[in-house]
């Protein structure tokens, strides 16, 4: 295979005792002749700070991750030279091999480009090699248990063995079991294509009778083997499905390790679960995910016996449902590369990248969450991370609006503007559209970092914000456009005329809402204010269990998804050769199994806990390799403690049969 013309290189030069962190790029003609006239882009999750000092060149454009660099005048990169960036003060400090550039790209001055392979960024601080897919724990010789089960029940009473079946004919008795019977096949079938684990008597299926049972809640169910026979009790048809997941985790366990796992001859599972909020939240603006890939995730979920799907649709980067009221949503959202309204993000290159859920796709993957017990709560971020939004719909924003403001993602300019009345015309529009589309009626809108300087240049925000606040405080508030505020952490915007602007406007977006029968989901931030019915929303509460845990006390329904432990991003480890971000520190799976959640909690503040969940933010996804590490096994370990009571937790009996759990890709 012929040599690329170019070879594009990056190293991370840690901070020394006498020195500041730089960023290394290099560029190399391996052609045969001189290269000029051109610039080099960049993207991938570091960012070029506004402030940063550049070596060996200049910054023609930046756009949060994405940044052209510009070589110096008159440079002509002849056969076998290289171009040396050095970039200091960054937006922060690389922690991980995927934190550099993940995509590259040459414009040559005829407007053409010329995509670059990236490697992963170097460090002069360890030469290990880098990891990416999953790492699990072999399965032992002789586990804690004798089956294998996650999450593990409330109760189990088994003894003896017998040969694994070969499959389970399910028989049901009602509605409700014959649904869930469909919904296992499915299930099984789409994770275990070639077990058969559903199948007829005639090819060797045991019969499993599902019996309708009173006095079980709707995702408790029962477990009965006696000999030859095996009943699954349950009230509803979530419960049917459980104990299904459930023999279906003992079959595989008992077929795969047969001289580690067993059947049972006899006994009794009793199974109910904890918490009645147990979910994974998916960003799927910063990298786009098929329909295939969210169905098998679907699936992966089911598998763990978690309920609550949160689906990012939209942000700075992307947006990705179709609203056929304003198909520019998606016909400008969904896209990005070069000459594009949004350029190449996060190591997608030149090409038109990106895509979006049709309507169809949107109903299949609910209908089939919803056959796996799994409710899905939309998310469209709203007024902040709302850039792709913007450019899609430029009404959206005040057209007096002069100067700038930056996101802690460094996008300019990127909230919704809250005293147009063309805004809440859009936002009733997509709506109605989204209520028809997701029978579950919650609505995730976000609230999150909005800038402490978000519509400091808008004459129509400043003259509401006086009507609302005083003129000192608009007076103020104008005072921050063209300042540089959030660059090293969202900012606190408490009290500010951000704030101000950003309650009125969630306390009519939730009344929206309420009227159409919604529940209105927003992360910590939508408290600012405390203006939101707090009958018909809840909160996810992102920064720690001590911000939670306060806005429980303050009456708000409570998810806990702290970043420091339930945000799958961050690296399950500090070391360099680990990938994943490291804003909020680093959680391994052990870490995350031990994590109390409600630490610290009072009874009345536990009341208003709905669940837990983890959340996958995408920024390092464009690697699937990567996302298989960072998901797995520290979803299951969430599972486990989101259903199972902490006195029947253990972490060995976890372990032993993690490696038993599907994942999403199985990459290398």
């Amino acid at each position: 295979m012929a040599e690329p013309a170019f070879r594009f290189e990056t190293e991370w030069v840690p901070a020394d005792e006498g020195g500041e962190p730089a960023y290394i790029l290099k560029l190399t003609n391996r052609s045969g002749r001189g290269l000029e006239g051109f610039r080099l882009a960049v993207s991938g999750p570091g960012r070029v700070d506004p402030a940063g000092e550049v070596e060996g060149g200049s910054i023609g454009t930046r756009l949060s991750n994405h940044t052209t660099f510009l070589p110096p005048e008159g440079l002509v990169l002849q056969p076998g030279e290289t171009w040396t960036i050095t970039v200091r003060k960054l937006s922060w400090q690389f922690r991980h091999w995927n934190d550099g550039a993940r995509g590259a790209y040459l414009v040559l001055s005829d407007g053409s480009t010329i995509d670059l392979k990236t490697e992963p960024t170097a460090s002069r601080s360890s030469n290990a090699t880098f990891k990416r897919g999953i790492e699990t724990w072999p399965v032992p010789a002789v586990p804690p248990v004798p089956v294998s089960i996650i999450p593990w029940p409330e109760r189990v009473v088994v003894a003896g063995q017998r040969t694994a079946p070969a499959g389970f004919a399910v028989k049901a008795a009602n509605a409700a079991g014959k649904a869930a019977a469909e919904a296992f096949a499915s299930l099984a079938d789409a994770l275990f294509p070639a077990d058969g684990l559903s199948r007829s008597e005639a090819e060797g299926g045991v019969p499993v009778m599902l019996t309708p049972a009173e006095g079980l809640g709707a995702e408790a169910y029962r477990i009965d083997f006696t000999g030859e026979a095996i009943s699954v009790s349950a009230s509803a048809q979530a419960g049917f499905f459980y104990g299904l997941v459930t023999l279906g985790q003992i079959w595989r366990g008992a077929k795969l390790y047969p001289n580690a796992y067993s059947f049972p001859a006899a006994g009794r599972i009793e199974d109910s679960p904890g918490m009645g909020w147990r979910g994974m939240h998916l960003d799927v603006a910063r990298q786009f995910y098929a329909t295939s890939e969210i169905r098998r995730l679907l699936a992966i979920l089911a598998w763990n016996k978690l309920n609550r799907f949160h689906w990012h649709l939209t942000d700075d980067e992307a947006w990705r449902v179709e609203i056929e009221a304003y198909p520019s949503l998606t016909e400008i959202g969904a896209w990005r590369g070069e000459g594009l309204p949004i350029p190449a993000l996060l190591g997608t290159g030149a090409a038109r990248t990106g895509g979006y859920y049709s309507k169809a796709a949107v109903r299949e993957i609910v209908a089939l969450a919803r056959s796996y017990g799994i409710e899905v709560v939309p998310e469209i971020d709203l007024p902040g991370h709302s850039f792709a939004m913007i450019a899609a719909l430029p009404e959206l924003k005040d057209p007096a609006e002069t100067g700038e403001y930056q996101s802690v993602q460094g996008f300019p300019n990127n909230c919704i503007n809250p005293a147009r009345e063309k805004t809440y015309e859009v936002l009733d529009r997509i709506f109605e559209e989204l209520v028809e589309l997701f029978p579950f009626r919650t609505i995730h809108v976000g609230a999150d970092e909005v800038p402490l300087g978000a519509w400091s240049g808008s004459p129509e925000a400043l003259a509401l914000l006086t009507e609302l606040a005083g003129e000192e405080v608009a007076s103020q508030h104008a005072r921050r456009l063209n300042v540089l505020t959030n660059t090293h952490g969202a900012d606190d915007i408490e009290g500010s005329g951000a704030a101000v602007l950003q309650a009125v406007f969630l306390e009519r977006v939730q009344k929206m809402l309420a009227a159409r029968g919604c529940v209105t989901g927003g992360w910590e931030e939508a408290a600012h204010g405390n203006v939101i019915d707090k009958a018909m929303s809840y909160l996810c509460g992102w920064r720690s269990v001590e911000v939670s845990a306060s806005l429980a006390r303050q009456g708000y329904d409570m998810v806990v998804c702290p970043g420091q432990v339930y945000y799958l991003d961050m690296a399950n480890s500090p070391d360099w050769d680990e990938p994943g971000a490291s804003w909020a520190g680093w959680s391994d799976c052990d870490k995350l199994y031990h994590f109390d959640p409600v630490e610290g909690w009072s009874e009345a503040e536990k009341s208003r806990l709905r669940g837990i969940q983890a959340c996958l933010w995408s920024e390092s996804a464009l690697d699937r390799g990567i996302a298989d590490r960072l998901i797995f096994p520290r979803l299951s370990a969430l599972a486990e403690s989101a259903w199972t009571r902490p006195g029947a937790k253990s972490f060995e009996r976890f372990k032993a049969a993690a490696a038993l759990m599907p994942v999403l890709y199985g990459y290398p």
